[in-house]
């Protein structure tokens, strides 16, 4: 168990600035080989920040939670997240073990798709409600 309370706001912090990065990232009209390749990057690492600040919420509220696709699961039933951010939020976990392990363009390009119309947005409600969990305690 995480014996500081303070983790996940800490964690929400750097959250919150790779958030703003992804925004930024996402709010190109095109893209050339290098610039998808950063849109990618900044997902994949906006995307471990928002499970990992899930987690250590989790955590400090009790939960035993260790796996990615564990702390989503426990968010949902824990109503820090709705069922469509799960699956979402679930569907960006596959897509992101994806692409670390394996390059297709085809595979990215799609996942381009997938990061400005789908998991930003989420990204971007999660970090809010957590921004105001936050601000409550």
């Amino acid at each position: 168990m995480n014996s500081n309370p303070d983790r996940w706001k800490q964690r929400l912090q750097n959250l919150q600035r790779a958030n703003i990065r992804l925004k930024r990232a996402c709010s190109q009209d095109s893209y050339n080989e290098l610039e998808l390749a950063g849109l990618v990057q900044t997902f994949e690492f906006s995307f471990e920040l928002t499970w990992k600040t899930l987690k250590d919420l989790l955590v400090y509220e009790g939960f035993d939670v260790a796996s990615p696709r564990s702390v989503i699961r426990t968010a949902l039933e824990a109503k820090h997240i709705s069922s469509e951010q799960c699956e979402t939020l679930l569907q960006a976990l596959m897509k992101r073990n994806l692409l670390t392990h394996t390059y297709d363009e085809e595979n990215v390009l799609e996942a381009q798709k997938l990061i400005l119309e789908a998991f930003s947005p989420v990204i971007a409600s999660i970090v809010d409600y957590l921004g105001q969990k936050s601000a409550e305690e």
